[in-house]
């Protein structure tokens, strides 16, 4: 693939070079007038999908590791396991790399393909944009939408949080704006420079990708039960119709395993995240020895392919938070090399896997129990391929499923453990986490991790729920962003994870 970060500084207000510290570079500058966007829309395009993906969606997992517990560290009580000082001091950077990284790109391959009379362009940035809107109002909940960079006005130093409800909104309107442009005349094709890293220049793709994201927002709303946003399992079902057909659907980024830590995964061992995932986590690696939760042991084909074996032998993973001494390190997993974290393993957005498992939970939810159980398998067999099981464990594991679970034994904690093993490494996790309010029996054997900061979770169902804003944010613009006190932003759900 080309080199991740190419077209990085798209919104040239921003930054000169690109750094992968914690620098904060600071989207409302001194410099207030709209950018030169200077380039044409085909060479901007592959800048505004890997910022989505490299950088935005990689922060978004990053600190959340040790709530959705994927991996752990080797060291006890690190912050983001015990859910304590950076995560309390507003030092969590997915909200930089959203406004300073990501949403300026998506911000001008919009106006540029207004301005080029392309609108499969400005269909690409919706969609992005709308994909990054979701991840960062999932965890912080209000956020800022139109008062971020816009190449065509002047930046306001100040700008303005919206709703949640209202951000959804703004999802909603943007894949469907996006929606119609596709099927427009386009003067530029798509992929007229190669710049089309997710799809090359496919508008059937980018068309379903968007009807599937489409289909994730909608699904969030499962504790809404009143007013416009009431739940609609069939409004997610019409989606899901529209959305992924199979796996060559999937959409992803792949890296080549160079020597640049750019192109390599971020969390393998010489990407720039691995520091983040020393060891697979006790809880994933527990499911995936036993993922259909039945007396007789039975050992999910894919944990050889996602889980490196130990040193000393056999899978073993770290209790999140726990750490580990360096007299037994060896005889734990490390959490590079399988799958997801090998130098040149991709990182997915979105896969026909979670959208099977999406219509599953929504077929469910409508009683329409016969058609969620072959929604639910559909998945877990797409993401026995997309792993590239052999053909007769896939089929030895569905034999399983109907043997031991069956349509009447069939409920929601199947789909979410399937779901949560098919969407290793991806924040959407953690909404599904809060929706089922970290429930046990809907994810068995989960657990708090060790060394949680008591001050601010003193029950054991006390659980994070909301991520705190930076703290540049709030010393710049506190008048308008919500509260942001660690005692009421990590414990507040956000709109769609309150019961109405």
């Amino acid at each position: 693939m080309k080199k991740i970060y190419k077209y990085i500084f798209a919104a040239s207000i921003l930054i000169t070079s690109y750094s992968c510290s914690d620098d904060y570079f600071d989207v409302n500058s001194s410099e207030t007038q709209p950018t030169n966007t200077g380039l044409a829309p085909q060479y901007r395009i592959e800048g505004a999908i890997e910022n989505t993906v490299a950088t935005a969606q990689y922060r978004g997992i990053r600190e959340v590791l040790g709530v959705v517990q994927y991996g752990s560290q080797n060291t006890a009580a690190y912050y983001s396991e015990s859910w304590n000082t950076y995560l309390t001091t507003g030092s969590y950077f997915l909200w930089q790399n959203v406004y300073v990284y990501a949403l300026p790109n998506t911000a001008d391959l919009i106006y540029l393909g207004k301005e080029y009379d392309s609108p499969h362009y400005t269909a690409v940035g919706k969609i992005l944009r709308a994909y990054i809107f979701g991840m960062a109002t999932d965890q912080y909940g209000s956020i800022v939408t139109d008062d971020s960079y816009n190449p065509e006005r002047t930046i306001k130093l100040e700008p303005e949080f919206v709703t949640q409800e209202e951000v959804y909104e703004r999802i909603f309107l943007l894949l469907d704006e996006a929606i119609a442009e596709l099927d427009m005349d386009s003067a530029v094709d798509l992929n007229a420079e190669e710049g089309d890293i997710l799809y090359h220049g496919d508008l059937a793709q980018w068309k379903r990708f968007a009807y599937s994201i489409k289909a994730r927002y909608l699904n969030h709303l499962t504790k809404k039960s009143s007013g416009e946003h009431a739940y609609d399992p069939q409004a997610v079902i019409t989606a899901v119709e529209n959305g992924f057909v199979s796996n060559e659907d999937n959409a992803l980024i792949e890296y080549g395993g160079g020597e640049a830590s750019n192109d390599n995964q971020p969390f393998s061992k010489s990407g720039y995240g691995s520091t983040r995932f020393d060891y697979f986590s006790e809880f994933f690696v527990n499911l995936l020895k036993d993922p259909l939760d039945i007396e007789e042991e039975f050992e999910d084909p894919r944990l050889s392919i996602i889980v490196p074996e130990a040193v000393n032998g056999g899978y073993q993973g770290v209790k999140t938070g726990a750490g580990v001494d360096a007299e037994v390190a060896d005889d734990y997993s490390l959490g590079n090399g399988g799958f997801y974290t090998s130098p040149d393993s991709p990182t997915y957005m979105m896969t026909y896997s979670e959208v099977k498992f999406i219509e599953a939970e929504a077929r469910f939810r409508s009683g329409d129990m016969a058609g969620a159980y072959a929604a639910y398998k559909t998945g877990v067999e797409a993401d026995l391929q997309k792993l590239n099981v052999p053909s007769e464990e896939i089929s030895a594991y569905m034999t399983a499923i109907d043997t031991e679970i069956g349509q009447g034994e069939f409920d929601l904690s199947q789909i979410f453990v399937q779901k949560y093993i098919a969407n290793m490494l991806n924040p959407e996790t953690w909404v599904d986490f809060r929706r089922a309010d970290y429930s046990s029996d809907i994810y068995p054997g989960l657990e708090r991790p060790e060394n949680v900061n008591i001050a601010i979770f003193p029950n054991e169902n006390d659980w994070i729920r909301a991520m705190m804003y930076e703290y540049n944010e709030e010393d710049r613009n506190y008048e308008n962003m919500p509260n942001n006190d660690p005692a009421i932003r990590l414990t507040t759900p956000v709109w769609w994870d309150t019961e109405e």
